[in-house]
């Protein structure tokens, strides 16, 4: 795969990003164009290792090694070298329906697992993901494919994320008549509303929902399952339903002054801010970093993405607060290859606060122990105090240690909340009675994706709780597969 040795001759190189101060005045992306003659440079560099792990998408220590989707890594990575652009595009959709997606907001777990990251910087793999799916919608080469013919079968997929799209189409291929449901006003769940426009350019979203919409997808927006439309209705009115609604209850933080105004939820934050972009105005629910002094509790993309969306306000400064020790900066001795590599990085977020402030804003080992109010009731500022980790003799858990006198107020106007999910939200579960998890999770085994309920099945991170795009993708394929199976007794759905 690629040229034999490649990988001795080439070093790993990614496209430039714009500056970091002119990116931050506008929501566009910031990668730039990549030569196709560098692409295939690094196409090049996978060096038919023989063993290859960027493909497998296995679990090593709780998290994915290598692709969950099974990508076609070093057959595309070859074809690219070669210059077969077509034929790299072809088995690029052979296991991935959103390239466009995965080639700008997953962290590439494939990367992680690559061989020659070993010992030397792994194969830009993601990089030439993404070339390859652009290359093909700029050439003309993706078209509207609908089915030849129907089976008569009616399917309701709820959510519009990544995993709902993903079952969506697959169903749709399938030759099932699909409607898929979305409480929002636009169609795409998180890739529409938790990701920013200058990370995913709602341009490339909208894009594939209207191709999958030209195949025969029917798409319903304003409207939640269990408030405005009962779930019961769907379970009545279609063949088969495919619950695909995210985790999307936020994990809060109980500490005193939290009452005060000012204190948000990440996802608030992020969701009014694409809609205002992409409406030309403020919505009612627009929450401004403007000028204020802001704080991030959470790190993770979504931590990222607040601190990114703050700088583009024109916030007055943003740090970001993180409980645990920052991440070495290389693998350690209990993170051996192909485990995802656990050590330090810096994002477009990180990378565009310090090019302003001078410093990364990330403090780690912090915990938050007070919000501070002013005299009108809004948030003027957080206490926070050191942390050390150390081992619990009896349990031999980490645990955490408060360090004396290393209280210290930060100022605050507004404070963004971003440590991560708890689970589904309630309303539509309790509605169909659905059994769960212990983690609050719709109750459904991996590869199987039925629930308690005749003719119901869950997949993405109402099930296996909050996740990567690239596994939604994976669970939505998966779920396809078994309702197409339920439907027909047969499936040839891969």
């Amino acid at each position: 795969m690629g040229k034999p040795t490649g990988f001795m001759e080439y070093q790993r190189e990614l496209p430039a990003d714009r500056p970091p101060q002119e990116r931050i005045r506008d929501w566009q992306e910031f990668h730039l164009h990549f030569p196709d003659e560098k692409l295939q440079i690094q196409g090049a560099r996978c060096m038919d290792c023989g063993i290859p792990f960027c493909h497998t998408g296995t679990l090593l220590s709780g998290m994915a090694s290598g692709c969950p989707i099974n990508n076609l890594i070093p057959e595309w990575n070859d074809l690219v070298y070669r210059g077969l652009w077509q034929k790299a595009l072809d088995l690029l959709h052979k296991t991935n329906n959103f390239p466009e997606f995965t080639g700008r907001v997953c962290p590439a777990p494939c990367e992680g697992s690559c061989t020659l990251g070993i010992n030397e910087p792994p194969v830009a793999i993601k990089t030439i993901e993404r070339a390859i799916i652009d290359r093909g919608f700029a050439e003309g080469w993706i078209r509207p494919e609908p089915p030849q013919k129907r089976t008569g079968k009616t399917v309701a997929v709820v959510g519009s994320g990544p995993a709902g799209l993903a079952c969506a189409a697959q169903l749709n291929k399938a030759g099932h008549t699909v409607t898929v449901y979305e409480r929002a006003d636009r169609i795409g769940g998180l890739l529409m509303y938790g990701i920013p426009n200058m990370k995913l350019d709602k341009q490339v979203v909208q894009r594939r929902v209207d191709l999958l919409a030209a195949e025969g997808i029917n798409f319903v927006t304003n409207t939640e399952i269990g408030v405005d439309l009962p779930a019961a209705k769907l379970v009545e009115d279609y063949d088969a339903v495919v619950l695909c609604g995210g985790a999307t209850k936020p994990r809060d933080l109980p500490a005193e002054g939290r009452e005060l105004k000012g204190i948000h939820f990440a996802m608030e934050f992020l969701h009014y801010n694409t809609k205002s972009v992409l409406d030309g105005a403020a919505s009612d629910r627009y929450l401004s970093a403007a000028g204020k002094d802001v704080i991030v509790i959470g790190g993770g993309d979504t931590g990222t993405d607040c601190v990114g969306t703050s700088l583009r306000h024109k916030c007055k400064r943003v740090v970001q607060f993180e409980i645990l020790d920052r991440p070495p900066a290389e693998r350690q001795p209990d993170n051996p290859w192909p485990e995802w590599p656990k050590i330090f990085r810096v994002d477009y977020g990180q990378e565009e606060a310090a090019a302003l402030y001078g410093q990364d804003p990330r403090h780690y080992a912090l915990m938050t122990k007070k919000f501070i109010g002013d005299e009108h009731g809004c948030v003027s500022g957080v206490l926070t105090v050191d942390i050390e980790w150390v081992t619990d003799p009896n349990s031999g858990r980490p645990t955490l240690k408060e360090v004396a006198g290393s209280e210290k107020v930060w100022p605050a106007q507004l404070v963004l909340l971003s440590m991560g999910f708890l689970g589904p939200e309630d309303t539509m579960v309790e509605q169909l009675g659905l059994a769960r998890d212990p983690r609050s999770n719709v109750k459904a085994d991996y590869e199987q994706y039925t629930t308690s309920v005749e003719k119901v099945f869950a997949a993405g991170d109402m099930r296996r709780g909050q996740s990567l795009v690239v596994w939604a993708i994976n669970e939505g394929r998966g779920a396809a597969r078994e309702v197409d199976r339920y439907l027909m007794g047969a499936t040839s759905l891969p």
